[in-house]
């Protein structure tokens, strides 16, 4: 009822939190991260093309083997050469599982001495070869693309063009293999580099998340200095002005602690002598024109008493260490049972009927917290339920659903629940003020009570929620806590 389950809580900013600052993470990943989609292709790019180059290289190679084949079989016989190759030896040199091998050896006049006339025909697309050198070109062969060499054989006072073409089945092949080699490096140097961003990242904010975690076990009543010294430089500069901050909290919450237990002293004093004083005036004879005056004296001071203890009580509650993570483990049902008698004797003197219905439940918490949290519920209903009122405090384990008042998993609850008139439908979105007291109020409340019962509920990891009582009539205040596991 305190909040919208839709509500995030004071302080707690979502994913989609209007106007959240940038994520260091996210902003550090990105900029570690984005280059490579330039980089990686980058780099896959050079690496194919510096292991494109060997490999077409080797088959160049292999292609010029063949053309030295076929001239070591050139023979010169009285000034005129001759290419005396059996058709077994023409099959061996040009067999391949792969591509299609031609070849063509010239007489150095324009005539075929053995091979496909075809391709001789195309050494007019190579520029003049020397003896001894070799020429690589692509040329188009009966519609196909071929990967030629021309090689410059001496043949006497000429020079004979021994030609060996393949087709491209290997280059290509070997083109696509370099080209999935290349891409699997990218990628594989693209993951190394992600991983290790992400785990660099991660380590380096490492001392910024426990910072944060050991800041916030921090309270007015433990400022101890964070432990600087295992921090990186940069981030030790911001952890040497959290520390210079928390030193100036010790000294402003020291200042208040003196102040509270001076203001204690002080008000308690003067305000119990004023209630004694005007209880036993309203006790003895005095005038009929003073009893008035008597009687809101008395109640003045009663309504002091009480406002000075919940004020007190609620800036100790505000000082103090989260209960739920630094307080001890209790029974809270055997916390109500111990201070019962004295809740009560204060039920009978507002004439109600007090009942409790209390099952074993453990938590974490501060028991002076939850007594006050208590304490400040049944005074509500003493105050506001009327004479003649039935109050019941409850206390028991639930198993809070996915939509439950906690969140999943199980929970303890302390529910007290009256028969008085209940809370006005208007009141109810400001009853958690402080200070506020409902259109229909009676006696001297101070509109503290609901306000220090959800924040003691909260600094308990709990929360409280206001309900109709039985048939709809009264008030129910459910309190959830998270569960501690009990103890035999």
């Amino acid at each position: 009822m305190n909040r919208p389950a839709s509500e995030p809580a004071p302080g707690v900013e979502t994913d989609d939190a209007p106007g959240r600052p940038p994520s260091l993470r996210r902003s550090l990943l990105a900029w570690l991260l984005l280059p490579l989609w330039i980089l990686v292709p980058l780099a896959a790019a050079v690496v194919y093309f510096l292991a494109l180059e060997p490999a077409l290289d080797s088959l160049d190679h292999a292609l010029n083997d063949t053309a030295l084949a076929l001239s070591g079989i050139l023979q010169m016989e009285h000034g005129v050469p001759s290419l005396p190759i059996s058709d077994q030896t023409a099959r061996a040199l040009t067999s391949s599982q792969v591509d299609k091998v031609v070849f063509a050896v010239g007489d150095g006049r324009n005539g075929l001495l053995g091979g496909d006339p075809a391709l001789l025909a195309l050494v007019g697309l190579a520029r003049p070869v020397q003896p001894g050198q070799r020429q690589f070109l692509d040329v188009p062969w009966h519609g196909h693309a071929m990967r030629m060499v021309v090689y410059g054989e001496p043949c006497g006072d000429r020079v004979c063009p021994v030609l060996v073409a393949e087709s491209l089945g290997k280059r290509n092949q070997a083109s696509r293999r370099v080209m999935l080699a290349a891409l699997a490096a990218g990628l594989m140097l693209a993951l190394c580099l992600g991983v290790l961003a992400w785990v660099a990242v991660a380590r380096s904010l490492s001392p910024l998340r426990l910072t944060s975690q050991a800041l916030s076990q921090r309270s007015l009543q433990s400022l101890m200095p964070l432990p600087v010294n295992q921090l990186p430089r940069e981030v030790s500069l911001l952890g040497d002005a959290i520390n210079d901050l928390l030193q100036r909290l010790r000294v402003a919450a020291a200042a208040q602690r003196g102040f509270l237990d001076d203001a204690s002293h002080q008000l308690r004093t003067p305000l119990a002598v004023i209630l004694s004083e005007s209880a036993q005036a309203l006790q003895e004879p005095h005038p009929e024109a003073l009893h008035g005056h008597l009687v809101r004296l008395n109640s003045a001071a009663q309504r002091g008493a009480h406002l000075s203890h919940q004020l007190l009580t609620l800036a100790r509650a505000e000082g103090s260490a989260k209960p739920e993570a630094s307080g001890q483990t209790i029974d809270l049902a055997r916390l109500i049972a111990d201070s019962a008698t004295e809740w009560v004797n204060s039920a009978r003197r507002a004439g109600q009927d007090l009942g409790f219905e209390l099952e074993p439940t453990t938590m974490r918490g501060e028991p002076w917290q939850l007594r006050e949290l208590l304490g400040n519920l049944l005074h509500n209903a003493a105050m506001h339920a009327g004479s003649g009122a039935q109050v019941t405090v409850r206390t028991h384990r639930m198993e809070a659903s996915r939509d439950g008042d906690v969140g999943r998993g199980t929970a303890v609850v302390l529910e007290v629940e009256d028969d008085g008139p209940g809370i006005a439908a208007q009141d109810l979105p400001r009853v958690w003020a402080r200070f506020y007291r409902g259109t229909h109020a009676k006696g001297a409340g101070t509109g503290l009570g609901l306000a220090i019962v959800q924040h003691i509920a909260r600094a308990h990891g709990g929360d409280v929620h206001l309900h109709a009582g039985q048939g709809g009539r009264g008030l129910r205040v459910r309190i959830t806590f998270p569960a501690a596991p009990m103890t035999a």
